[in-house]
């Protein structure tokens, strides 16, 4: 990874954008493909769309990621001043207690960076998950705690100080930074799913570099985390002749794993090409084509139902619409720690700008009956 892609990815990675806050996040992927785009759109929830034009006899793909990522949002606050919580997507209450978080509070807008406000942004609120002292735990308290029964204690003397900095309905994401691990590995908040809008920028990048004449859409979807609901509304406005949804996927290599219940799939190993449901038989074949010819190592795995991803809501947004999962290893997935390898993540861009070039000799997506 080149310094101009990984102050891309740090740009994303540093940006808190949780599910129906994400418009700052948006801002940031924005400005980026500006540069190489032809056209950006966006829509009345926040969802984006950068195009490279091919030729008119080219198909069109859409290579999308999602820009949410889970947090926590302020369902209450009590009369001691502590902020009660409630989850944002998939939250995890065994990772929660004990973090540091950022409130970010709305300045009169309902968005973590108060763009409704005239300089577009307001600082965000410090605060910490409270935890109780092992030392005054009993032992039939060392259970889990719900997140609906932790809270945030923002250092406020009672509600009246608290709803000074602070009100219902603001979204709270982790304090958590970028931390680089061993050799090409990398560790932060919110891999999930900064990577996919990443590789959906990088891939219209190359594409356009390569003057392909496919037509590509890179997309950065809105609200995967709660119900898939951005892609379903891109899909049905975009209507593309195929779509590739670029997303985490559980890597498996470490103690503890759940393999058994995943398959095996290892950091470093290479982009993951999911098959079955969801999945495109023609689309599996090109980007798996484009590996062999580029050289690209992948790894499969086995989609029985559903993926997951955006995949699952685009392929039938309006219609059937060709769609694939295309997973980056993850260790460690809605925790604030994800880890991944960076080399993992910039072949993703590479298969998928190969397979973006390839894609202009196909007719047709439709399986052969």
């Amino acid at each position: 990874m080149n310094d101009r892609q990984r102050d891309f990815l740090d740009s994303l990675l540093d940006t808190p954008s949780p599910s129906g806050f994400e418009s700052r996040c948006q801002r940031v992927w924005i400005d980026h493909v500006n540069q190489f785009a032809e056209e950006v759109t966006t829509d009345a929830y926040g969802n984006a769309v950068a195009t490279y034009r091919g030729s008119e006899e080219g198909p069109e793909i859409a290579f999308a990621g999602h820009a949410d990522e889970i947090g926590l949002i302020v369902r209450d606050i009590d009369e001691e001043g502590f902020l009660r919580l409630g989850s944002i997507g998939g939250a995890d209450r065994s990772v929660s207690q004990g973090q540091r978080v950022r409130i970010h509070a709305s300045s009169g807008s309902d968005n973590p960076d108060g763009s409704g406000s005239s300089d577009g942004s307001v600082d965000p609120i410090a605060g910490v998950i409270g935890q109780t002292a092992i030392h005054l735990r009993e032992r039939a308290e060392d259970s889990l705690t719900d997140i609906e029964e932790q809270y945030v204690d923002i250092g406020a003397a009672d509600r009246e100080e608290a709803k000074e900095l602070t009100e219902v309905g603001d979204p709270i994401t982790f304090a958590t930074e970028t931390e680089d691990l061993a050799g090409t590995r990398l560790a932060a908040r919110g891999m999930d799913n900064r990577i996919g809008i990443w590789a959906a920028a990088e891939t219209l990048g190359i594409a356009a570099e390569r003057e392909v004449d496919t037509t590509i859409h890179a997309v950065s979807t809105i609200q995967e985390e709660v119900g898939l609901k951005g892609a379903r509304m891109v899909g049905f406005d975009l209507a593309p002749d195929a779509v590739v949804a670029i997303d985490v996927t559980h890597a498996t290599d470490h103690p503890d794993s759940g393999s058994k219940k995943a398959g095996t799939i290892s950091l470093g190993e290479g982009p993951v090409i999911a098959r079955g449901s969801t999945n495109h038989p023609a689309l599996v074949d090109l980007v798996r084509e484009a590996a062999a010819e580029e050289g690209i190592d992948v790894q499969l795995q086995a989609s029985g139902s559903y993926t997951g991803t955006d995949a699952d809501a685009f392929y039938t947004a309006r219609g059937a619409i060709p769609a694939l999962s295309v997973g980056l290893p993850n260790r460690y997935m809605h925790t604030p720690v994800e880890a991944i390898d960076t080399e993992d993540l910039t072949a993703v861009a590479e298969l998928l700008g190969s397979a973006a070039a390839l894609a202009s000799n196909r007719e047709s997506f439709d399986v052969g009956i």
